[in-house]
Formats: C-alpha cells, structure tokens, sequence
C-alpha cells in the first residue's frame, strides 16, 4: 500500500517534469523561429539579440554577426522554408534542436542549434552547424 500512495505522489511530479520539459523546447524553438525570421526580414539587430553571450564575444557587432551569417550560412540567411526536426534536452537549461532548411539555392540542410537558458530565463543560441542534407527527396 505505501508503495502505491508513493507511486501515485510521483505521477505529478513527473509530470511536471515533462511539461517544464516541453515548455523549455518551446521556448527554445520561439527563439530559432524569431532569429529566422528576423533574417529574412534582413533584421540584423533583432537576430543578433538571441545570440548567446559566447556567440557575441566572438562576433562582437552586429555587422561582423552578419557577415558571419551571411558569408558562412546562406542556407539559414535566407531560407525558402524550415521545419523543426529531432529535438532533445541534454542537461538543465540546455537544449539542442534539428531544423530542416531548404537553403535559396532550392537544396535541403540540417541546421543543428545549441541553445542555453540564461539567468533572466531565456534561451539564447550558443551554437549552429550546418551540413547539406544526404536525405534523398522523393
């Protein structure tokens, strides 16, 4: 019987768990979602703003941010479309996140973001790598 009653105390607590889980993947996914857009919409400032604090010791500037992106990244500069892939928690607060790109030039990419929630709560980009996909397009 106490194994019972312990057992029916854990189900909200569980369930708490995942539902902070997928708040969190959410969030995350709000903040590539606003930093895509704001690339296409050629919105420097607004994009730069969801970088993460190492990401911005590197590229110090909007416009060195930019040139990175723009030089480096097409496929996430300018995207014809992006769906959200495989996502998964890899700690307290860190989060990575698979997005499907079709890059301008019409070719399929796996964008791969890190992200990290920052002491005010949000969730900020700490990393993106981006490959051709090998998937085959029926």
């Amino acid at each position: 019987m106490r194994r019972a009653l312990f057992a029916l105390a854990l189900v909200p607590l569980l369930a708490s768990l995942a539902f902070a889980g997928d708040a969190d993947i959410k969030a995350a996914q709000t903040v590539i979602d606003s930093q895509l857009k704001a690339f296409i919409a050629d919105d420097g400032a607004t994009a730069y703003s969801f970088a993460a604090p190492n990401v911005k010791q590197i590229f110090p500037t909007v416009d060195t941010f930019m040139n990175m992106v723009t030089n480096g990244y097409a496929p996430v500069r300018k995207p014809q479309s992006y769906s959200f892939g495989k996502v998964e928690e890899t700690g307290p607060g860190s989060i990575v996140q698979q997005v499907l790109i079709v890059g301008p030039d019409g070719k399929d990419y796996e964008a791969v973001y890190t992200l990290q929630q920052q002491a005010d709560g949000s969730f900020k980009i700490t990393g993106c790598s981006l490959r051709a996909s090998t998937s085959v397009s029926a």
